[in-house]
């Protein structure tokens, strides 16, 4: 990841909870807060109730690879937690691109001219 680090402290994502604006799709909730620093922050939330550590795994997987796909089109100077929901587990590798690129197109943070 170019222009990102791991979002990692719990008070950083229970801040994102609280003070970020979210965006919710049917596989994902996107939270998203300005930093104030060149870089993006992610982090990913999958719960236990999703399924065992291999489901989990799997599901957080996909998401990192997603964003790593395209944080070229993304704003920079925000923190973004990402929770999947149930549907994230059977959905396939482009139902979660495409809801999570709504979401980030729907909290503004594609660069100009990018598209969801």
């Amino acid at each position: 990841m170019e222009f990102s680090v791991p979002l990692k402290m719990n008070y950083d994502f229970r801040r994102a909870y609280r003070k970020g604006r979210s965006a919710a799709k049917p596989c994902l909730v996107l939270y998203a807060r300005r930093n104030g620093s060149a870089l993006n922050r992610v982090g990913y939330t999958v719960s236990k109730k999703l399924g065992h550590a291999v489901v989990r795994n799997r599901v957080r997987r996909r998401l990192r690879e997603i964003y790593r796909l395209h944080e070229g089109a993304m704003r920079p100077g925000h923190d973004l937690v990402v929770v999947a929901r149930s549907r994230a587990v059977s959905a396939d590798y482009g139902r979660l691109e495409r809801d999570f690129m709504r979401a980030c197109a729907e909290l503004g943070l594609l660069r100009e001219g990018e598209r969801a």
